[in-house]
C-alpha cells in the first residue's frame, strides 16, 4: 500500500514594513522611489533641493506591503527655517524604520562631517547602500566606491543600480522584501500613497516651475492648489492653483511679458496633470507675494512642513 505524506496548506505570513530612503541632494532618490513603486511618485528635475516633503509610496502585494518614504536630501547647513523643516523629515525617517536606504550618486565622495552619516552609523535595523548611476561609471569605479563607504559605515547589502534606466531594481525589490518583518496591512492595497490628488498637482506645478524658471525663483516659490472640483459627466477636473513668491520681482518674472511665462507654464503643468490624473483638465493659475515666506512659521504650517 502506498503511504501518502499528509501536506498542510499553510497561510503565509503577511509581511509589511516602513523602508526610508535618505540621502543628499540631487542623487537619485526620487527617481528610486518612482521606479520602486511603478508610479509618478515624486517630481525628478537636475536642481537640487526638488523634493521638499517626506512621500510615502506603496507596493503591495497579496502576502506584503512595502511602505516607502522618499525624504528631503540632507542639507548640510540650512539656510532657511523651511529647510531645517525639510531636514526633520530626514531626520524623523530614523525612528519608524524597519530598513533604512543611503542611496548615493557613485560618484559621491564620504564627508565624514555630514550629520546623515553620523545618524546613520547608529540605525540599528537593516541598513541598505543603494550605488545609483551606475550606468555613468566603470566596474572599477563601482568597486572602488563600493570599498570606499563599506570601510566607513557597516551595510546589510549593498545594491548597484540605475534607477534611471531600471537596471537592478527589481532585483532590489526582492531584497528588500526577503527583509522585510511580518506585519499588518497599514494602508489599502490598492493605494499608492497617502497623499490626496492635490498634493501631487501643487509637486507637478512646482516641478514645471523648476525646469521653466532660474536662479532663485524656482526655490522661492511654493503651490498650494485652492480648488480641485471633478465633473464626472464631462470628464473634467478644475483646478485654480496659487504660486506663492517672495517678492514682486519675482511675480514679474513668473507672469513674464504681457503673461507669456505663466501661460507657458499652465501649458506644460496641464498636460503632466492630464497625464498624472488620465482625466481632461482645466487648469487656473494665480500669483500671490508671501514675504520671506520661507522663514515665516505661521506659513510654513500653512504649506504643510509641519508634517
Amino acid at each position: 500500500m502506498r503511504c501518502c505524506a499528509k501536506i498542510e496548506n499553510k497561510k503565509m505570513a503577511h509581511k509589511s514594513g516602513f523602508i526610508n530612503i535618505v540621502g543628499h541632494p540631487n542623487v537619485g532618490k526620487s527617481t528610486l522611489m518612482n521606479a520602486l513603486v511603478g508610479e509618478r511618485m515624486s517630481i525628478i528635475t537636475n536642481k537640487p533641493q526638488t523634493t521638499r516633503h517626506r512621500i510615502i509610496g506603496l507596493v503591495s502585494g497579496d502576502d506584503f506591503q512595502m511602505v516607502f518614504s522618499d525624504t528631503p536630501g540632507m542639507i548640510k547647513e540650512p539656510g532657511y527655517k523651511m529647510q531645517e523643516r525639510m531636514n526633520s523629515f530626514v531626520r524623523g525617517t530614523f525612528e519608524d524604520a524597519d530598513i533604512m536606504m543611503l542611496v548615493i550618486d557613485i560618484t559621491e565622495r564620504f564627508d565624514p562631517d555630514s550629520p546623515l552619516f553620523s545618524s546613520l552609523e547608529k540605525v540599528k535595523c537593516p541598513l541598505f547602500l543603494v550605488l545609483n548611476k551606475v550606468d555613468l561609471v566603470s566596474i572599477e569605479k563601482q568597486a572602488k566606491s563600493i570599498l570606499e563607504w563599506t570601510a566607513r559605515i557597516k551595510f546589510t547589502e549593498i545594491f548597484p543600480l540605475s534607477a534611471l534606466t531600471g537596471l537592478n531594481v527589481k532585483l532590489l525589490l526582492e531584497k528588500l522584501l526577503d527583509h522585510l518583518p511580518e506585519g499588518p496591512e497599514y494602508y489599502p492595497k490598492d493605494q499608492f500613497s497617502d497623499r490626496p490628488e492635490r498634493f501631487f498637482v501643487s509637486e507637478i506645478i512646482r516641478e514645471k516651475i523648476l525646469m521653466q524658471y532660474y536662479q532663485e525663483i524656482p526655490y522661492s516659490c511654493e503651490v498650494v492648489v485652492d480648488a480641485f472640483k471633478e465633473d464626472v459627466e464631462k470628464d473634467l477636473v478644475t483646478i485654480h492653483a496659487t504660486i506663492y513668491a517672495e517678492r514682486p520681482t519675482q511675480k514679474s518674472i513668473i507672469i513674464g511679458k504681457g503673461g507669456s511665462s505663466i501661460k507657458q507654464l499652465g501649458i506644460d503643468s496641464r498636460k503632466a496633470i492630464q497625464s498624472f490624473l488620465d482625466k481632461r483638465v482645466y487648469l487656473e493659475l494665480f500669483v500671490k507675494i508671501k514675504e520671506d515666506w520661507r522663514d515665516d512659521e505661521q506659513l510654513l504650517k500653512m504649506f504643510g512642513y509641519d508634517d
